[in-house]
């Protein structure tokens, strides 16, 4: 094991950051991605921009419920002296070619359909006199080669009260999109619009960049499951779920959960096949300075790491793990390094330490190894009310976020006060030489 020398929060920050660099880096590169289909490319990063297959709109097609019409024949309707014109076909937004439309003569169409050659343009319903719209419904009207196929609307004459212009109403084939143009860029964080237009293109699958994969290893004897019934002397298990579920907020995939006692075969075990099959691994636990510190027992003391054969156990006399103490509160044991060429960093086991750890150290270069743009989290805020600190130590209290920007500390410095956890939206950072400030104090703050 590494020294324990004390070092700051940015310092750790740094060695993590260059620890995940290559990971980073083969998302900047784009050398590692992966094809999914639209149904599970929500909130996936496009590695390359995505040209348009087809054109959109795929053909020619009407903007209106109301009557395909030449705009000659319209030109000098009006309220006082309608254009009266045979009603020749029905045309649904159906399967098919439409029949031509002849000179003095309108086609009754639906949104979307195919307006037909002879057309150049449309009559909005409510710009008509012809009685009701609604016709029966059908799946067909409009033979699929044109021949002339009349609908249930066809026969009668419409009233056309407006003029009317060559284009009006119509949607021109490629429109939108042309075959080619760019439909969406490298880098887009796919949201449900994206995978419209995708769609509407006629894309079924998007080439995204690959999630870095993590293992989330949480231990210690007393532990058991949400939904398990604890012994005397066991606690829930809170950080597998809430580590788990803050790596796939950051763009991870997880891989791999597991919980394990203090054995130290046995975490060696887990250790090494976690290492099999994720870029990443996660522990919670068994690093501060006391005994039954099974992360640092496997990791740096005793340099028992597991083999890769199932339930064996190896020595290895260089890890390659640093444990060390951050110059902050929560959190401050910590550890990061490489096993089995796998980068591993070690959290506190108290489930607020845990989240702390992986909001300033973890976050943000998972969410840039995921390809994920990374906004600036760190803001002012009023505080409402006085607090107090330890001098010489780096507080991270928790703060739930008021009205007229200001913040209110909620529960206590206690690295165990997962409730007042629960109430928090930001993480008050108090540097080491404050031991005091008052209400109104502006105060910089970190969302969670």
């Amino acid at each position: 094991m590494a020294g324990t020398a004390r070092v700051s929060v940015d310092e750790h920050r740094a060695d993590v950051a260059a620890l995940l660099a290559p990971l980073v880096e083969a998302a900047r590169r784009r050398t590692r991605t992966e094809d999914v289909v639209l149904a599970d490319a929500l909130g996936r990063v496009l590695a390359g921009d995505l040209a348009a297959p087809v054109a959109v709109p795929l053909f020619r097609n009407s903007q209106m419920d109301g009557y395909a019409v030449r705009a000659v024949d319209v030109a000098g309707a009006s309220a006082d002296v309608p254009v009266r014109l045979t009603v020749a076909a029905e045309i649904p937004a159906a399967p098919g070619v439409p029949p031509r439309l002849a000179p003095g003569t309108a086609a009754r169409i639906m949104t979307g359909a195919p307006v037909p050659e002879g057309a150049d343009a449309v009559v909005p319903v409510e710009d008509t006199v012809a009685g009701t719209f609604a016709g029966t419904s059908r799946p067909e009207v409009a033979g699929p080669t044109g021949e002339d196929v009349a609908g249930p609307g066809a026969g009668h004459a419409v009233e056309v009260r407006v003029p009317r212009s060559a284009g009006d109403f119509v949607r021109e084939a490629g429109s939108d999109v042309r075959p080619g143009d760019v439909l969406l860029p490298d880098g887009t964080v796919l949201a449900p619009h994206h995978l419209a237009a995708a769609a509407a293109c006629g894309v079924g699958s998007v080439r995204v960049v690959a999630r870095p994969r993590v293992a989330v290893l949480s231990t210690g004897s007393e532990l058991v499951g949400p939904g398990e019934t604890p012994g005397p002397g066991q606690v829930f298990d809170a950080n597998a779920d809430a580590l788990g579920a803050a790596v796939r907020r950051a763009g991870g995939d997880v891989v791999l959960t597991a919980r394990c006692g203090d054995d130290a075969a046995r975490f060696a075990a887990v250790l090494a096949e976690a290492t099999a099959v994720a870029d990443l691994v996660v522990t919670s636990g068994g690093v501060s300075q006391g005994a039954y510190e099974v992360v640092k027992d496997v990791l740096g003391g005793s340099g028992l790491i597991g083999g890769q054969g199932a339930g064996k156990v190896s020595r290895e006399a260089s890890p390659g793990v640093t444990f060390r103490s951050v110059a902050m509160q929560p959190g401050g044991p910590q550890g990061f390094g490489t096993v089995h060429g796998t980068p591993v960093l070690t959290f506190p086991g108290n489930p607020v330490s845990a989240q702390v750890s992986f909001a300033m150290f973890l976050r943000e270069p998972l969410e840039r190894a995921a390809g994920l743009p990374v906004g600036d989290r760190v803001r002012t805020a009023v505080l409402a009310d006085a607090l107090t600190s330890p001098a010489g130590k780096r507080q991270l209290l928790r703060g739930a976020s008021g009205p007229g920007g200001t913040v209110r500390v909620v529960g206590g410095a206690g690295s165990h006060l997962v409730a007042s956890m629960a109430r928090a939206d930001v993480l008050v950072d108090v540097p080491a030489d404050v031991t005091q400030w008052d209400a109104g104090t502006e105060v910089e703050v970190r969302e969670l």
